[in-house]
């Protein structure tokens, strides 16, 4: 077997990082020679499978299955899911297969008009390169690992893919985490494809999170094969097979029967409830999954060590192989502070989509102007949790002053119902002196023109009434609170709690078979839906009579139907440590909420001062350095994005990194006109016809970053890249071509030039 390797361009400081990382001997295995294969430290490779498959099929067996689609092909992913033998028993290469399948298209526009097959896609070339399968498939194998703690408490999964089109002398890996709150495959159909697609490993992590859904009322989990069971009482401290758990809440039987009997019908969800606080760990747990990487390839390609029949050399390691840590969203942050953190020269390059890193420094070192008009201070670099509080408490209301068309996309303006709720909000933060006006208009824009002053850009106006009808922003400011303060799910944080609901909105056992299938259809967000058939929602107790669906309750203090007011109210005081109404600071003790009298609303629940210190610490474990040495970096974000607000996210964080490496700075920043945070919702109504997809600037970031790590070509200058809308009527958007989306540039026109000025970065209109 040949060893002559061609080394990354960057050698010289991915080599001395390495000798580093070996003479610290705190990266890899415990025995001491560097010539041996190890894995990581605290890892356990749970199994290999080839997936060799060519051709498309039922992709019920592994043997019928390749690594990208799950042996459906990319019409297949383009098409329904694939049924299950046994609904109620899945097998795990049945889940395997659709959790391939939804995690694809929960990122990705599948439709043809939107780009899919054209622009982008498994069929689609890459720049530079060319597609080998004409149905997009991608045969070779996969080994499992898992990263644990001494407890048995972390179980970070993990998934290397190798393609048989790996070439073993000019060796590379993408390293993807997963987006959002997904598990191992959430990167799939980003990062993933591309990197299989150009012939690297692709090293897949869920970075603590995933949807390891312990149902409490049965006592089963969620297996690292995405096949489910009861508890194993052993589970923490047994071998890790594919049959353990990905997650057990941390709470004794007493205490989950005693749940049970005043909750029934809950469930624990791993990224909410493991007690971790698993953001801060993103980057660590990304660093990780590149180790095991090179474990993987060295298992696979390197000779065996002289005299022995079962270990292997370490013919691959940082210095020689090409990393690339890229991927989306959360998993864009778990690549940025993957490269801030790595001391061992592991990563090469990194490639961030909508990355949500904040910086820890003050604002006060950086600042960000809007075509040359500087921000004021207060209104950027927010921490998420505060950001997503403030909107949880301000957005139902804002939405009714950016009406739009399209029934998705103007969700509470389209539905009477959601509309008198938003009203209800805007009445309950009036009268509690937190908007002023005197009808649902003015009290509508001036919740808006708040909603700006602490981030949000004008674009993101017509995407308020979506978000937040859809419950993303309730979502993910319930979860991110118990998750930093690491409360476990007997707490009720606020009164939340999460299961299913019924078609009266009142709690439910979980569909048997949606329970089943939770690894495959479920996005690790309590996100289903009011009929038990989707994962987990989320429910508000503090109603009293076993409580009810978020967006269905009443509040205690208003008795209005609100969109869960008070619930906001206290997620926004474990952020501020505050009353959000008297400015007050909480007490030693939560409080309980008080009625309305005829004349008067009553007060919210409050948490206590040491729960919102515990929410405060754990944030200021996530927060990033803004420091990334010499790896060149390219972040792209869409102006449109109100997930993730650019002057809290990729803006800060650009601004933040130029305070702090000024003209050595390696990052150059692409933003996106006409592009948002969810392109698997541009085949929605009112979606379609106003943006592009950002995913296809991910995939030719990726391409860029390729070519100057393989070639020396310049990475593009910052730069705002114009787009045009898609048109056409809402749910009929006219196709998309190539126009409407073009390419960043080599040297941006002076109007889209994205400019510093001293530590301010500013950004055209």
């Amino acid at each position: 077997m040949s060893t002559t390797l061609r080394v990354p361009r960057r050698l010289p400081t991915a080599a001395a990082a390495a000798l580093l990382c070996l003479q610290l001997a705190g990266c890899w295995g415990d025995d001491d020679d560097d010539r041996v294969n190890r894995l990581p430290q605290n890892t356990t490779s749970v199994s290999r499978t080839e997936y060799l498959a060519a051709t498309p099929g039922t992709g019920a067996t592994a043997a019928t299955q390749d690594l990208l689609t799950g042996g459906l092909g990319a019409a297949g992913l383009a098409a329904a899911a694939p049924a299950y033998a046994s609904a109620s028993a899945p097998t795990a290469a049945e889940l395997r297969r659709n959790s391939l399948h939804a995690n694809y298209r929960g990122l990705v526009d599948v439709s043809a008009n939107g780009g899919y097959g054209t622009l982008y896609g498994p069929t689609v070339p890459l720049s530079g390169g060319a597609v080998a399968n004409p149905a997009g498939m991608v045969p070779g194998v996969e080994y499992v690992g898992v990263l644990d703690n001494a407890q048995g408490t972390k179980r970070v999964t993990m998934a290397v893919q190798v393609p048989s089109s790996f070439n073993q002398n000019d060796p590379c890996i993408v390293v993807a985490p997963s987006s959002g709150s997904r598990g191992v495959y959430g990167a799939i159909g980003t990062a993933g494809e591309w990197g299989l697609k150009r012939g690297c490993a692709v090293a897949l992590t869920d970075a603590g999170k995933g949807f390891g859904l312990h149902d409490l009322s049965d006592d089963t989990v969620t297996h690292i094969d995405g096949t489910r069971g009861v508890r194993s009482a052993t589970d923490a401290t047994a071998p890790i097979t594919a049959k353990s758990a990905n997650f057990v809440a941390q709470i004794t039987d007493a205490a989950r029967t005693a749940f049970n009997a005043a909750f029934p019908n809950r469930v624990a969800i791993k990224h909410a409830h493991s007690q971790q606080n698993p953001e801060k760990d993103w980057g660590s747990d990304t660093l990780v999954a590149a180790r095991y990487a090179l474990w993987v390839l060295n298992q696979e390609y390197a000779p065996l060590v002289t005299g022995s029949t079962t270990e292997r050399e370490r013919r691959y390691s940082a210095a020689n192989t090409l990393v690339i840590a890229a991927s989306v969203s959360n998993g864009g942050t778990a690549a940025v502070r993957a490269a801030e953190l790595d001391t061992e020269g592991l990563i090469d390059a990194v490639v961030a989509g909508e990355p949500g890193a904040v910086p820890a420094q003050s604002t006060s070192t950086y600042g960000i102007a809007e075509n040359g008009t500087a921000r004021a201070a207060g209104t950027y670099g927010k921490p998420l949790m505060d950001y997503f509080s403030f909107a949880n408490l301000y957005q139902g209301c804002a939405a009714l002053a950016a009406p739009s068309t399209g029934a998705t996309h103007n969700l509470i303006g389209n539905s009477t119902v959601l509309t008198a709720l938003a009203t209800n909000r805007c009445e309950a933060l009036a009268r509690n002196g937190l908007v002023t006006g005197t009808t649902p208009a003015e009290r509508s824009a001036d919740a808006l023109n708040r909603m700006r002053a602490y981030g949000w850009t004008v674009d993101a106006d017509t995407l308020h009434s979506s978000h937040f009808g859809l419950g993303a922003t309730t979502q993910v400011a319930s979860m991110y609170a118990n998750a930093y303060g690491r409360f476990p799910v007997t707490d009720n944080l606020c009164g939340i709690s999460f299961g299913a609901v019924n078609a009266t909105f009142d709690p439910a056992p979980l569909n048997a078979d949606t329970k089943a299938a939770i690894f495959a259809v479920g996005n690790g967000v309590a996100n289903g839906s009011a009929t038990g058939l989707t994962p987990a929602v989320i429910i508000n107790d503090a109603t009293g009579g076993g409580g009810k669906l978020w967006n269905a309750a009443v509040s205690r203090s208003t008795g209005l139907a609100d969109l869960g007011f008070d619930a906001a109210v206290c997620l926004r005081a474990l952020v501020t440590g505050t009353n959000p109404i008297t400015g007050a600071a909480l007490g030693a003790s939560a409080t309980a909420a008080t009625p309305p009298t005829a004349t008067a609303f009553g007060t919210p629940a409050l948490p206590s001062l040491a729960q919102a210190r515990s929410v405060q610490a754990g944030i200021a474990e996530t927060l990033a350095s803004a420091r990334l040495g010499n790896k060149p970096t390219l972040v792209v974000a869409g102006r449109n994005d109100t997930l993730l607000p650019l002057n809290n996210a990729s803006r800060a964080y650009v601004a933040a990194n130029r305070a702090n490496q000024g003209l050595a700075s390696p990052l150059r920043y692409i933003e996106v006109t006409n592009a948002q945070h969810f392109d698997a919702f541009l085949g929605f109504p009112g979606y379609d016809t106003r943006y592009v997809p950002l995913h296809y600037y991910f995939v030719r970031a990726l391409d860029a970053m390729y070519a100057n790590l393989k070639s020396g070509t310049a990475l593009p200058p910052s730069q705002v890249v114009r787009t045009t809308q898609r048109g056409g009527e809402p749910g009929a958007a006219n196709p998309i071509t190539a126009a409407n989306v073009p390419l960043f540039v080599a040297t941006p026109a002076v109007g889209n030039a994205i400019t510093f000025s001293g530590n301010a970065v500013n950004v055209p209109n």
